[in-house]
């Protein structure tokens, strides 16, 4: 009897799993139906590169253009579709408006205005107020990266004159610079790639203001929150410029020469203790270290003394028969005092040393700069700069020559590269050229006289023609890796469609059953957001679109309002430093931790989705 029911329990199991097993059979044979091999590879590519972007260091565009380069050779897409990307409008309205940016950029028309609204307010709720609506506005008509870029230093500057920790604005700079560029079509990239997309497939095109519906209220919601809580919410924490002091104190690492006549004499008798512009900190010696140095101790052959001093303490160590440089970090720069100043720089994604020391990334010979000091999680790095490893976000304090922040501005090495006494001020004068130039291509633009497309190619050849700006720089200007991006995402979003995965995906989403669209859009909204935050935003809202629009499909309502669900969510990055530039652009400038974007991001991103989803709907009715 008990073997009878031994049996009969292995084979109740045994059936279970043939189940099991059989049901497994039919869905994925449910799975190549819909999509066919084909969106089966192109649902493992889409993994992968989410995977990659997110885990690895790898740089999005390179990502990118390999998921597009492998889809293209193994037969998925046809060269059409894999290239489709690089002639779409919203694409090549995104290069022109980098001219457009770059041409108020150098007249400094952001830095004019900027005087001229932020004024002299008394409390730090007061110059938030003041800050937030001149940068939202103008963030509505250019690029957001670019207003951010111009405003850090300005910001820094006048915090200090204010007695405000920078702390307290520079990341409700970052936050209201997105917020306002979901404002018009043109204030962030990530709307005009949508529109792109929507012309593309849908034929519809959206004016320069009918996302102004929901942007305008999400700009007065998020930045009221900013200003009222803002304050209470962010650290208070001095940014770089705070510390100009400190920055005129660096590290000098020097090598006590064996044999030479300093061997076997104290550190007073070597004549250490007197020096005028620096004094001994630490003494390595034999792998081990010496931090409280006493007058007395004798100095050895081969000890490395560590000097924290002013510049000129570099000159005063070698005036000193028995030491030699013990690094790159002595050797002062090969251009005269005069040309010399002082640059901030915060290390980006694409900095060529990252991972590496300091020492070993032979920085000053790279960049003919000296790095005076690094700020990392809002701390001034306190051990042997030599040894720090560059990472993202790091903030860097050089000294360089005048032409670094030239040469570099328009680089990807650095996120953000700002002289901290700048001697070559914007053209001021120019000003209001430039902002003539952007008023008419707004105007013909929201008047329907012109699309966007045509009226950005005319406002930067007018910026380049009015000697706003000039032609190489204009060149420079232009985030070629960006639109790499964008125009590959759209290779993996035509995949999806072809293929039938983001039909297959939406189906998955809405679980079979029949969902509202309401609650459908604020999934779609909700996946955007997550995505947004840890892949760049063109990529979230590229990737996100077909499985939006399959979604709408398969409800049999309208593509639009989940569209822009797309476009605002994946502009609406607020709670890590790395889900949008601006964001790191802030992080190491306000000496924030990741924290801190948390404590504000976390209940904003609430704040924009749920006024997102209660307005879209009303405006682009399902």
């Amino acid at each position: 009897m008990g073997l009878s029911l031994v049996c009969l329990d292995d084979a109740r199991r045994c059936g279970s799993l043939n189940a099991r097993a059989s049901s497994d059979r039919l869905c994925l044979l449910g799975v190549l139906h819909i999509m066919g091999w084909e969106g089966i590879l192109t649902v493992v590519t889409l993994l992968s590169v989410l995977s990659t972007l997110m885990f690895t260091r790898y740089q999005a565009d390179l990502v990118l253009v390999a998921a597009m380069a492998f889809l293209l050779v193994i037969g998925v897409l046809t060269p059409a579709h894999a290239f489709a990307g690089f002639a779409n409008p919203g694409v090549i309205t995104i290069a022109t408006l980098y001219v457009v940016a770059a041409g108020l950029k150098e007249t400094g028309a952001v830095q004019w205005i900027a005087r001229r609204l932020l004024g002299h307010p008394k409390t730090a709720r007061g110059a938030q107020l003041r800050m937030v609506a001149p940068t939202g506005i103008l963030s509505a008509f250019m690029n957001n990266t670019a207003v951010v870029a111009m405003f850090i230093p300005a910001v820094q500057d006048w915090a200090q004159r204010l007695n405000i920790p920078a702390s307290k604005l520079l990341l409700p700079l970052s936050y209201a610079a997105i917020l306002g560029g979901t404002c018009t079509l043109i204030g962030t990239s990530t709307n005009l790639v949508i529109d792109g997309m929507l012309q593309t497939k849908l034929g519809v095109h959206l004016g320069l203001f009918e996302v102004a519906w929901v942007g305008v209220p999400l700009l007065l919601i998020g930045g009221g929150f900013l200003v009222m809580f803002g304050s209470r919410l962010l650290p208070d924490r001095g940014g770089v410029s705070e510390q100009l002091d400190q920055v005129r104190e660096y590290g000098v690492e020097i090598e006590v020469m064996a044999g030479g006549p300093l061997v076997g004499k104290t550190i007073t008798e070597a004549g250490l203790r007197a020096l005028s512009f620096g004094y001994l900190a630490e003494i390595a010696r034999d792998g081990r270290l010496i931090t409280a140095v006493e007058p007395d101790r004798v100095l050895e052959g081969g000890d490395f003394l560590y000097f924290i001093g002013a510049p000129e303490c570099a000159s005063e160590l070698r005036r000193i028969q028995g030491l030699r440089p013990a690094s790159g970090n002595i050797h002062k720069l090969d251009v005269a005092n005069h040309q010399r100043c002082l640059v901030e720089v915060v290390v980006g994604p694409e900095f060529p040393s990252l991972g590496r020391t300091i020492r070993d990334s032979r920085f000053r010979t790279r960049f003919n700069a000296v790095i005076f000091s690094l700020s990392r999680e809002g701390k001034r790095f306190s051990g042997k700069l030599g040894d720090a490893t560059f990472r993202i976000g790091d903030t860097l304090l050089l000294e360089a020559s005048q032409q670094f922040v030239e040469q570099y501005r328009f680089r990807r090495d650095f996120l953000l590269v700002s002289a901290l006494n700048d001697s070559a001020p914007p053209d001021f004068h120019k000003a209001p050229r430039a902002l003539g130039i952007l008023a008419a291509m707004v105007l013909v633009s929201a008047s329907g006289l012109l699309p966007i497309v045509q009226a950005g190619f005319l406002a930067a050849g007018a910026m380049i023609a009015s000697g706003c700006i000039t032609a190489s720089r204009a060149r420079g200007s232009i985030d070629l890796p960006v639109l790499i991006v964008i125009a590959a995402s759209f290779a993996l979003g035509n995949a999806m469609i072809v293929t039938g995965a983001s039909a297959w995906i939406a189906e998955s989403l809405l679980g079979g059953g029949v969902l509202s669209p309401w609650l459908a859009l604020l999934i779609v909204y909700a996946l955007t957001a997550t995505f947004t935050e840890v892949i760049t935003n063109n990529a979230a809202a590229v990737l996100m679109f077909p499985i939006a629009a399959a979604v709408a499909e398969q409800l049999g309502v309208s593509v639009l309002p989940f569209a822009i669900a797309v476009m605002f969510a994946a502009s609406a990055s607020f709670i890590t430093p790395l889900g949008y530039q601006t964001n790191l652009m802030v992080y190491g400038p306000g000496r924030y931790r990741f924290a801190d974007y948390a404590k504000l991001g976390i209940p904003l991103s609430l704040i924009a989705g749920a006024v997102s989803v209660i307005l879209i709907p009303l405006v682009w009715p399902f």
